[in-house]
């Protein structure tokens, strides 16, 4: 299937960012050209198509990445959302492009929170780090991630008892032959 981008089928321009709409979260990319962006993508997560969220909760770092946008974004919808051009002004195109570029490759830390890929493209945009995902009070997005974490852990944890109790029981079963 085709990427679908939303904003009346409007080709991407350099330093535009990249909204992905990924199943219970979004996943933010610069654009710098040719079909290519620049986003940070922790390693446990590798931002591929509908990956996990749950994921980001853990990791203490992240990779900045240069990858096809299509590739980024699988099936998923995307769309430019230069959210912030109203409370900011871009910087100068090419050195948000230059910069994006000069940082590939690094490994920066990561915090759903407080230091997320929406933070990162647009501190590249605007030189002002900023997300609606990642506010000190955790977005819903952020809260159910962390919500399904636990719930994902109690289920383990119970799992985890059950096959211990039968265990024990078979123990003593055996002691009492």
């Amino acid at each position: 299937m085709a990427p679908i981008l939303w904003k009346d089928d409007d080709e991407p321009e350099p330093g535009d960012l990249i909204e992905i709409f990924r199943t219970g979260y979004k996943h933010w990319a610069l654009y710098v050209g040719r079909g290519y962006i620049v986003h940070v993508a922790p390693p446990c997560e590798l931002a591929q198509p509908s990956a996990s969220s749950l994921m980001s909760v853990v990791c203490e770092n992240a990779v900045i990445r240069k990858d096809l946008l299509w590739e980024v974004a699988g099936g998923d919808h995307y769309r430019v959302n230069n959210k912030l051009d109203s409370k900011y002004r871009p910087l100068p195109v090419n050195k948000i492009v230059r910069e994006a570029e000069r940082q590939v490759g690094r490994e920066v830390p990561y915090s759903l929170a407080t230091r997320n890929c929406e933070h990162f493209v647009t501190d590249l945009r605007y030189g002002c780090p900023e997300s609606q995902q990642g506010s000190s009070a955790l977005s819903l997005q952020v809260r159910e991630a962390v919500g399904a974490g636990v719930a994902a852990a109690a289920v383990i944890i119970g799992v985890l008892s059950v096959i211990g109790y039968i265990t024990s029981r078979n123990r003593q079963d055996r002691n009492k032959q």
